[in-house]
Order: C-alpha cells, then sequence, then structure tokens
C-alpha cells in the first residue's frame, strides 16, 4: 500500500543539528514570561475571564486529587474545565475559545469530534450499546485495517491503554525469546507500569521518578542512551550473559515523542542490534502510530519491528485506546482463552472492556477517515507552517528557544527541560539537576499559562500537536499569538 507521510525524507531533520541548538539552550541564560506578564495574564484573564473554571476545580479539589484526573489537565495557575471540542477548537465553561494544539494527547489527528466517527458510534448506542462483553464484527475489522496498513502486523490483539499494551510485549517478547532483560531509550514514556516506570521525562533518571515502586521490580529494566547505538550495544553485551535481553523497547522519533530528536538510520539500527543480540524490537507508536503515516513512524524509518504498541488514536479519540501488533510467531502467545495454543505458553493479559464496540467503532472508521482525507499529510503540512513560523518569531526577538518538528509532531522548547541528563558517574551532581529540571519546568508552565491566555492551548507549553482540522488562512492568527507571548519574554534569574 503507497504510503502518505506527515513529512518527506528529504524535509527529515538534522537531529545532530538540532541537538546542538538544544545544548546551547540549555547552557543559555533562561528566558521566559516576564513576571510582570504572567502576573497580568493571571489576574486579568484567569481570574476574571477564566472564573467558572476556577469555581469548578475549587470544588473538585475537595474530592479529586489534584483537582482532575489526567496529567495533561494538570496546568498554570488552574485546570480548565473544557465545555466543547470541535475541529481544531476548544471552548471552556467560561466561553473563551482556543486553538487546540493539545489534540487530547495526540489521538485526534482528524481534529477532535469528527461528525463522520460521531454518526457512527451514536448508530451503535442505538443498537449494540457500548459494550457487551462478547464479540463484535468490528474487533475484526478494526484489527483487519491495521493489519493492512502496517506491514509489521500480521496479528493485532486490543488493549484498553498503551500502558498496558506495553505490559502485554514485555511478557510476550519474555516468553519468545526465553531472555529476561529489558532496554529501553533513556527518557521514553512507555506508561506507568512498575517496570516501565524506569528512565522516564530525562535519560540517566533510573527510578528516581517512580515514587510508590520498589526499585527491586526494576532490577530488569534498564535504559540506553537516546540516538547512541554504541551505547545500546553496551548495554546489550552487558547482559548476554546475565539472562538475556528480552526487548528493546524504543519510540521510534525519540523518546517523549521525539523531545529529543534521533538520526533516520538510528531506528534501523536498533532493529538490527536487538536482533543480533536475540532480543525483540518493540516500537512504541502511541503517538506516532497515524499520525507519522498510516504504516506508522516504522514506515516512514523503512523498519519491521517485532512487536507495535499502538494506543490513542486506535480508538478514535474514544475510551480503550490501546494494543499490541506484531509478527504472528509472537503475537500467538496473547491467543485468548484459559489456556490458549498447547505449544505456546499464554502470556497473562486481561482487560473487561478491551475492545469494546465502542472503541473499535470508533477506531476503524478514525482510520478509514485518515486515509480516505489525506489527514496525515495535510496534519503534517500544518507543523511544517508551524515550525517555521515560530521559528521566524524566535528570531526577531534573539531568543535562545528551539523549535522544531516531525510532521504534525511539533516542539517549542523554550527552557531545555527535558534536554536535561543524569550522569551517575558524578553522583555529586544529581541534585543540582534535579532542581535545575524542577525550575525550568516551572518557567515551562508559566510560557504554557502565556499561551493559553492568548488563545492556544499546548502540551505543557513545550509539545504541540496539529491535525487536518487547521486550515492555512489559521496560520497568521497563531503566529501572532506566539509573537504576543514571546515579545514579553525576559532573561530570568533562579
Amino acid at each position: 500500500m503507497e504510503d502518505n507521510f506527515a513529512l518527506k525524507r528529504e524535509n527529515y531533520l538534522d537531529a545532530e543539528a538540532v541537538t546542538k541548538k538544544l545544548d546551547e539552550l540549555k547552557a543559555a541564560p533562561l528566558y521566559s514570561i516576564s513576571p510582570e506578564a504572567l502576573a497580568e495574564y493571571e489576574n486579568e484573564y484567569f481570574e476574571k475571564k477564566c472564573a467558572k473554571s476556577k469555581e469548578m476545580v475549587d470544588m473538585a479539589g475537595a474530592i479529586i486529587p489534584g483537582a482532575v484526573q489526567h496529567n495533561l489537565a494538570f496546568n498554570h495557575p488552574f485546570p480548565l474545565a473544557i465545555d466543547k471540542a470541535e475541529g481544531c477548537k476548544l471552548w471552556d465553561v467560561d466561553g473563551n475559545e482556543y486553538y487546540d494544539f493539545l489534540q487530547a494527547g495526540g489521538p485526534t489527528v482528524l481534529g477532535s469530534n469528527p461528525p463522520e466517527v460521531r454518526e457512527k458510534i451514536i448508530e451503535l448506542l442505538n443498537t449494540c450499546g457500548p459494550s457487551t462483553g462478547l464479540f463484535h464484527e468490528y474487533e475484526y475489522k478494526l484489527a483487519k485495517k491495521i493489519c493492512d496498513s502496517v506491514p509489521s502486523v500480521q496479528m493485532f490483539r486490543m488493549l484498553t491503554s498503551g500502558t498496558e499494551s506495553c505490559m502485554g510485549a514485555i511478557r510476550i517478547a519474555r516468553l519468545a525469546t526465553g531472555h529476561k532483560h529489558i532496554l529501553k531509550m533513556g527518557g521514553a514514556y512507555h506508561g506507568w507500569s512498575d517496570q516501565m516506570a524506569y528512565g522516564i521525562r530525562i535519560p540517566g533518571s533510573k527510578w528516581t521518578q517512580a515514587k510508590g515502586v520498589p526499585m527491586s521490580v526494576m532490577a530488569m529494566t534498564h535504559e540506553f542512551f537516546p540516538n547512541d547505538l554504541n551505547d545500546l550495544e553496551r548495554q546489550l553485551k552487558k547482559y548476554k550473559l546475565q539472562g538475556g535481553t528480552a526487548a528493546v523497547f524504543i519510540e521510534p522519533i525519540g523518546p517523549e515523542s521525539g523531545t529529543r530528536p534521533v538520526d533516520y538510520d538510528f531506528p534501523k539500527g536498533c532493529l538490527e542490534l536487538a536482533h543480533k543480540y536475540g532480543a525483540l524490537l518493540v516500537c512504541d507508536e502511541v503517538v506516532s502510530g497515524f499520525r507519522i503515516g498510516m504504516s506508522g513512524a516504522q514506515g516512514f524509518y523503512g523498519i519491521n519491528p517485532d512487536l507495535t504498541i499502538f494506543g490513542k488514536v486506535v480508538a478514535g479519540g474514544y475510551p480503550g485506546a490501546g494494543g499490541i501488533g506484531g509478527k504472528a510467531e509472537y503475537m500467538k502467545y496473547l491467543s485468548a482463552g484459559i489456556s490458549g495454543e498447547a505449544k505456546h505458553p499464554k502470556a497473562l493479559v486481561g482487560g473487561t472492556l478491551a475492545a469494546a464496540p465502542i472503541s473499535c467503532v470508533a477506531g476503524y472508521h478514525m482510520l478509514c477517515q485518515l486515509e480516505e482525507q489525506h489527514a496525515i499529510p495535510r496534519a503534517g503540512r500544518f507543523g511544517d507552517r508551524l515550525i517555521e513560523g515560530v521559528n521566524k518569531v524566535i528570531d526577531k526577538y534573539g531568543l535562545p528557544f528551539v523549535a522544531f518538528n516531525v510532521g504534525s509532531v511539533c516542539h517549542v522548547d523554550t527552557t531545555g527541560t527535558m534536554h536535561f541528563a543524569i550522569d551517575w558517574s558524578k553522583p555529586w551532581t544529581i541534585p543540582s539537576v534535579l532542581n535545575e529540571t524542577s525550575f525550568r519546568k516551572a518557567e515551562m508552565e508559566h510560557i504554557g499559562a502565556a499561551y493559553t491566555a492568548e488563545g492556544f492551548i499546548t502540551l505543557a507549553g513545550n509539545r504541540l500537536y496539529t491535525s487536518a482540522a487547521y486550515e492555512d488562512a489559521m496560520i497568521d492568527e497563531v503566529i501572532e499569538k506566539f509573537d504576543r507571548v514571546f515579545s514579553n519574554c525576559v532573561e530570568i534569574s533562579e
């Protein structure tokens, strides 16, 4: 199948050049929204124009920890209560309108609440209802659509989240290889299970971000430095005689949705090294799957991983978004039923609401619409124009910020927070790194608050997802909003 990607090979970013700029950003004086401008945004916008949101989250805080249920909603100075989502726009309970660059964390490549999908869901609710616990024809239709779209996927098993899917992939890999250890990119996020809560956010973080998880649980999980094949091979050699490596996990576009970009040939190198040492390559495409291309980011990079993690878009933005796809020889370890096939011990997985009709109907029709409407390249082209415009504003004000994208996955890094790493050979530096990233994270959130007050919502003030619902005519208005924020940025002292 001919694929339409969100970007062209010849336009792929120069990972080395972007990394150099990120290194310079980290070393440069910190620039952020001025305290005076931030106070004005807080008082004039959030306090006066978002009063209903504030009242609502204040009430919720008495019975919901942190007042909201989803990490994406924790924004400075308080979470907004969203009342409506459509296309590329959001509206809060106070009636304020925003451009939506959060896109529910990435799954709504077509745009929020597309009618072509919503109408199919309404039909389902009028007949079958959201869930029965029994087989539904759309389980097959969705699995067939995914298998037809992604060449490495011969079989697909739906679960309810990316976290569960990563857990299942680990169990498959251990059964298939007989090996014990798991290697992952430092800084990558593969869900919040005990084993994979290791090395998240920044490389070298190991267990430091996994509060409430015993260190012993992560004894078989290790990290390698992103975009460093030599480090990956060192780790594979290290564990070869200690039980072997069962799986190498990667986000193909780089950890944390490409926050640290990788060379074009890096994913292929990971595949070759994994196989050299008897491990499976697991591509986590929770974000990049059906956003970079119908065949995923793996199609763009020209690789065929052993297992692929899906999430978000496979339920069309509806609940129940997760699944594992891969080669039949490995997927057979997920055979349903109590015992599975006699020659294949069954990996322990479950999920009462996995592959519920509402999830499968939504996912199938979303994927069909992505293909029919050429939504992936359209979203990618808008991402290109967005980053081009943002870089012009950065240059206009002489700021050290770094803006780059891989198709519709866009990064506007103003603080370098995610570009730090922990060096365990110099343990005396660890407290200062953790303190610095905490301080910079707060400033990143302040920038995010300024963005929101100007009328566009991002992921933590650092990442933006574009969708096919954006139109070229909107770009000038969006860039003007960035201009107003950046015009108020000054050097910040810790």
